[in-house]
Order: C-alpha cells, then sequence, then structure tokens
C-alpha cells in the first residue's frame, strides 16, 4: 500500500486542523483510527463517490460518530463533493461538516450518528436488509445485491446496552457480510476505562457466536488490511476485528490520553505533532500526492460500471425482478398502492368492526402485507399481543449455512422475531430503512417505548421511513398495572419533532393511519393500539380523516337544532366515551361537537382555515384522552379529562370509573366548562 503512512497523516492533520479552528471537536479517535481507515477506504470499501446513492455500494458506518472529522476527511479525500472549505467550517452553522455526521446533509454518509451504538445497531439492520435482498433477488449468474457492510466502533459503543441487543442478533442472523472494526483504545472521557470496563470482547462476541479476529496492531495498515481480506472470506458469521490503537496517535503530549479524546490539542501541541508526524504542511494543506493516492472516483465509476453491466443483463434475463428491485430501492410504492389503501378504509368502513384497534391494525397489515412485498414487519417478543404478523408474512429463519429459510411456498421470512430487545429493534429497523429496499415496521407495548425511544428520536433526525406499532395503550390494560400502563407516553412521543403519532379510534382510522405512515416517506410513525375491543363509529365520511382531526358528530345528528356550545376533542378509546357524553348532555338540551383527533401531530401541520373549521374559536373546548393532560392546552382546551398519576392494577372496568373515564364525568366536565364561560 504505497505512501499508507502519508494517507492516515493526512487524516491525522485534518482532524486536529480542523477541530482547532472550530474550538470544538473531538481529534483523538480520527488520529487513532487513521490506519484502519487506510486499510479499508485504501484496499477495500467498495463505493463510487460521484454516485453515493449506488445501490451495490457497501455501506461504511462509523459507530464512534464523535470521530466524524476521520469520516469528513475521508470523504473529501476520495472524491465527494465535500470541498476543503466544507472542513474548514467543521461544526459551524449550515455546513456539512456538522459535530456528528448527519444523512442526508453530508455526501457519502451512510447514517447520522453521534448517540453511542446505534450506528452499529444500524450496520445490523443494513447488512439483514442487504442480505434479504440478495436472497429475494438474486439469481443463478446475475448476483445484483452483492456488498458489505463495515463498522469503526470504539469502547463506548460497546458498553451501551444497546451493542449487546443488537450484536446478539447479527450472531443468530449470520451476517457474515457484516465487518467490524473495534478501535481498542481504552481511553474514555472519563480517563482510562480499565477500572469500569473489564470486558472479555473477543469472548463476548465469540458468545454471540461472531468470527474474531485480533488484537491486531491498528496502526499497521497491512495487518488491518489482511484481516479485513480474512473477514470477507467469512460464510455464516459476522466479523469483529479487534485494533489495538492509541487514541491521539501522533500527538507526543496527549496520545493516550482523555485530553486527546474531546478537545482542541491546541497551537503549541498541534506543532509538535506535525514535527513527530514528519508533516511539513500548512493547515489544510494536502499535497497532491497524497490526493491521488486517495482519490478513489476512477476506482468507483469502474466497479459501478462493471455493476452496471451486470446489472443489464439481469433486465433482460429477470425484467419484472429487476424492475421492483429499481422500484423498491427508490423508495416509491406499487402503483397499486393508493387502491390497495382506498379498499382497506373502505371495506373497514362498510364492516363497521368492534375489535381493539390492534386487530384492526392487523386487518390492514394483512391487506397491505399482500400487496407490498417491501413491509418488513417483526416485534420485540409480543407476536401474538401486537398482532404484527400476517399471513404474508413468514417468521424469519436462517439455516445452519445461513441461508434464508423458505416456506412451502417458496417464501422467505418478512416477520422478524426481535427477541425482548425494543431499543436495538427500533435502531436495527433505522439501519434497514436507511439500506433501502424494505419499510420497517416493529411491534411492542407503548409503555416499553420508553425502551426504544432514542432510536425513535434518530429515526425522526434522519426522515426514515419506519413504523412503530405501539399496542396496550393505556389504563385500558388492566390488570397488569402501571407499570405496563402507558399514561405518559403518547404526550412524550409527540414532542419528538418530525414523529408523527396516530392514535386510532377504530377500524377506519387505523386503515388511515397505516396509509399515510407508509405514504410519508420521510417520516417515521407510532401507532398506539389498544388492547380492549373499541366499537365502530358511525361516520358520514373517512376523507378528513387523513388529516388529523376531523368533525365526526354534531348535535344536530342527535335531533337538536340550534348550533354545537362546546367541542369535546378525543383520541383511540375515548372518542366513543365523547360520543356518550354528548347523548347524555342532547337529553339536557345542550349541544356539543365530537371531534376525533387520532394525530394531533398531522392536525398541528394543517392550514389555520382547517383549523378553525374543525375548532371553531369561541367555543370551550374539552379533551379526554386516558394519559397525562400535559399537550392538550395548547388547544385552548376549557378542562381536560386526563390522567396525572401512574395506574393501578385492577380490570379496565374498575379503573375506568375510578379514574373518571364515564360518559357522566365527561358531561359534567363540559357543563362545569359552559358555566365557567
Amino acid at each position: 500500500m504505497a505512501n499508507a503512512q502519508l494517507m492516515a497523516n493526512a487524516i491525522r492533520a485534518l482532524a486536529m486542523d480542523a477541530v482547532q479552528l472550530a474550538n470544538s471537536g473531538h481529534p483523538g479517535a480520527p488520529m487513532g483510527m487513521a490506519d484502519m481507515a487506510v486499510a479499508l477506504w485504501g484496499r477495500h470499501l467498495r463505493h463510487n463517490p460521484a454516485d453515493p446513492h449506488w445501490a451495490n455500494r457497501d455501506r461504511f458506518v462509523l459507530s464512534n460518530g464523535h470521530g466524524s472529522m476521520l469520516l469528513y476527511a475521508l470523504l473529501h479525500l476520495t472524491g465527494y463533493e465535500l470541498p476543503i472549505e466544507e472542513l474548514k467550517n467543521f461544526r459551524q452553522l449550515h455546513s456539512k461538516t456538522a459535530g456528528h455526521p448527519e444523512v442526508g446533509v453530508t455526501p457519502g454518509v451512510e447514517t447520522t450518528t453521534g448517540p453511542l451504538g446505534q450506528g452499529l445497531a444500524n450496520a445490523v439492520g443494513m447488512a439483514l436488509a442487504e442480505k434479504l435482498l440478495a436472497a429475494e433477488f438474486n439469481r443463478e449468474g446475475h448476483a445484483v445485491v452483492d456488498h458489505h457492510t463495515y463498522v469503526f466502533l470504539g469502547d463506548g459503543c460497546l458498553m451501551e446496552g444497546i451493542s449487546h441487543e443488537a450484536c446478539a442478533l447479527a450472531g443468530a442472523w449470520k451476517l457474515n457480510k457484516l465487518i467490524a472494526l473495534y478501535d481498542d483504545n481504552g481511553i474514555s472521557i472519563d480517563g482510562q476505562v480499565s477500572p469500569w470496563y473489564v470486558d472479555d470482547v473477543a469472548q463476548r462476541f465469540n458468545a454471540y457466536q461472531w468470527n474474531v479476529i485480533g488484537p491486531v496492531d491498528g496502526h499497521n495498515p497491512e495487518v488491518v488490511s489482511a484481516a479485513i481480506a480474512q473477514a470477507r472470506e467469512e460464510t455464516d458469521r459476522p466479523t469483529l476485528v479487534i485494533c489495538k490503537t492509541h487514541i491521539g496517535k501522533g500527538s507526543p503530549n496527549r496520545a493516550n490520553t482523555a485530553k486527546a479524546h474531546g478537545e482542541p490539542l491546541g497551537s503549541d501541541e498541534i506543532a509538535l505533532t506535525r514535527a513527530a508526524l514528519g508533516w511539513k504542511y500548512a493547515p489544510f494543506e494536502i499535497p497532491r500526492r497524497v490526493y491521488a493516492d486517495w482519490d478513489a472516483r476512477r476506482a468507483g465509476a469502474r466497479a459501478q460500471a462493471a455493476w452496471n453491466k451486470r446489472f443489464a443483463a439481469y433486465v433482460r434475463a429477470w425484467p419484472e425482478l429487476a424492475a421492483e428491485f429499481t422500484r423498491r430501492m427508490a423508495g416509491e410504492l406499487p402503483k397499486s398502492f393508493a387502491q390497495t389503501a382506498v379498499d382497506a378504509v373502505v371495506e373497514a368502513h362498510a364492516k363497521a368492526e368492534t375489535v381493539a384497534s390492534r386487530k384492526a391494525s392487523q386487518i390492514t397489515l394483512e391487506a397491505f402485507t399482500a400487496k407490498i412485498p417491501e413491509l418488513l414487519g417483526g416485534s420485540a417478543d409480543l407476536t401474538g399481543s401486537n398482532l404484527t404478523h400476517t399471513a404474508s408474512t413468514p417468521q424469519l429463519r436462517f439455516d445452519k449455512a445461513g441461508a434464508v429459510v423458505r416456506d412451502a411456498e417458496g417464501r422467505g421470512g418478512r416477520h422478524i422475531n426481535y427477541g425482548v430487545r425494543e431499543f436495538g429493534m427500533a435502531a436495527i429497523m433505522n439501519g434497514i430503512a436507511l439500506h433501502g429496499g424494505f419499510i420497517p415496521y416493529g411491534g411492542t407495548f407503548l409503555t416499553f417505548s420508553d425502551y426504544s425511544r432514542n432510536a425513535l428520536r434518530m429515526a425522526a433526525l434522519m426522515r426514515q421511513r419506519v413504523v412503530h406499532v405501539f399496542t396496550h395503550d393505556s389504563i385500558g390494560l388492566g390488570e397488569d398495572g402501571p407499570t405496563h400502563q402507558a399514561v405518559e407516553h403518547a404526550a412524550s412521543l409527540r414532542l419528538i419533532p418530525g414523529l408523527d403519532v396516530w392514535r386510532p379510534a377504530d377500524t377506519a382510522e387505523t386503515a388511515v393511519a397505516w396509509s399515510v405512515a407508509l405514504t410519508n416517506a420521510g417520516r417515521p410513525t407510532a401507532l398506539l393500539l389498544s388492547r380492549q375491543n373499541l366499537p365502530y363509529l358511525p361516520k358520514k365520511a373517512v376523507g378528513d380523516i387523513s388529516r388529523g382531526a376531523y368533525v365526526l358528530a354534531e348535535p344536530q345528528d342527535l335531533g337538536l337544532k340550534k348550533p354545537a356550545q362546546a367541542v369535546i376533542i378525543a383520541t383511540g378509546s375515548e372518542v366513543s366515551l365523547a360520543l356518550a357524553a354528548q347523548k347524555l348532555l342532547a337529553e339536557k338540551k345542550i349541544a356539543v361537537r365530537v371531534v376525533s383527533m387520532p394525530s394531533t401531530t398531522t392536525f398541528d401541520r394543517e392550514s389555520l382555515k382547517y383549523k378553525k373549521l374543525v375548532l371553531p374559536e369561541g367555543l370551550p373546548r374539552i379533551a379526554v384522552e386516558m394519559g397525562v393532560s400535559e399537550g392538550w392546552w395548547k388547544y385552548g382546551c376549557a378542562a381536560v379529562v386526563g390522567i396525572d398519576r401512574f395506574g393501578e392494577s385492577a380490570p379496565a372496568k374498575v379503573l375506568l370509573p375510578h379514574f373518571g373515564f364515564t360518559a357522566e364525568n365527561v358531561a359534567a366536565t363540559v357543563q362545569a366548562a359552559l358555566r365557567r364561560k
């Protein structure tokens, strides 16, 4: 590998210069991982800087995202559209070099990393997507899906519990094209990790059924390259390459210390480091020969051209499969989707079934999974409760050789048993979505969304189409008690920017919620679904459900000939309660409008005109939801019938009146609001 030392030192120089100029950042990790990067990016990584979205590129994930200057330096040096001016703008407003890598902002960045361990879990999802797509689309002599997923990670990634969840699954799934390189430098923010991190990492990953290589000298590119080559030969296990490194490599006084981790080296130390490395160039100056050694544009163009030729042959041999692969990698829904969605809503409206909304979700999924092959489901060990399994989604299984097991009809699995791993499931689904070719959905109880939360946040930040099926959505769960009864979770999820939250009240609303979730390519969705049966709500039309809130019932529907005096807003299981209260009030000649608001997040994006149409000004508004009242006051509510405490363990029919969720109490709350007006 010609000029390997110069290539690595270019990364070190750019990292320390950018961090120094920004007076903020983490120079130590890029300086320590520079030789590992030379081995991978200089010899093995198959990518094309001219086309960062080439379908068959290798994926690279920097899980220890605080070392972002490593990735920015690599993208700049290898020829991506990331000029040196962007490196000089490191961590500045509107630059393409944010403090941590962000997908969609910087060309060549595959996922947003920073929260440690999630990048590793994303990589597991990407590798799974590659394996499943290969099993589905490749044919003899036509391997159009054939690439690796590489991930760099550090001590912090392995300390985070999500690494256990995701890596255990990677071993179970035999993801042999997943290759992880562990930057084993023994340093974190608090210093030497040895007092609090004593894991035998090799034995840990052996137990996960991984192939473990090393420890190897992470500063010897030839040795690291040989380890990667060995890993690429593995046929039925993911590989961990343990690379022993020195954080801040090259810095005379900061190497192997916590000070190299998260602060600039300082001008004096940078001068000493330049001298120690023999780097004679000014800040941000890279010699032409180093650029030439790093330049991946020609090799990338050749690799993609060769694949294009193979894909053209695939198109001739398997035209329908090729068209389907192209559609799915573009993230486009089937042309039949619009009609499928309409049919699902119309059928739900016509049948008017009384079922739990979790069952309504499964009914909708039966229709959608039959027509949308990219839907890839799963559950965190609650399949029978979340009802995420359908007739079109066999359980995902692998044989001893690592091949996808097919059912009697020749279908590969499309429903994943994630085990009790909510956080891992959520982050893996993000990786699946980022890879392309699938729309992932996964289920657990709503109260366990707390376990998933940071991955939910990352999905919203990355604008990925991921669907979370959260069932058992309230105190209506009953006897399992407050540990399992969601109270604050709906309000909490609604606070995440970019996450759509739906709490449907019946089968039609559930079908619409699913339809909107799949249509919104740039948003994740959380569906909050009931365990208990919910009556179908009579409605004149279903067209406005997709707007997040709509007028469900007017006082005229009950024979009153005067305009509404108040508005009851309700979600989910409480909408039928609102209708019952409306009826009680009508008997007292009190006219009330009932608004069903299955998605506050969707309604909030509506025009002011539509909002005023649904919630007229001047009328008292009373919200009803079996959750905390926080969040409802923004709608100008005069009162909220909610629950601002944890629940109790008792049958639901006992809990609801105990906490005031009765038609009588809702009616009384409306009357009290009218008296105060």
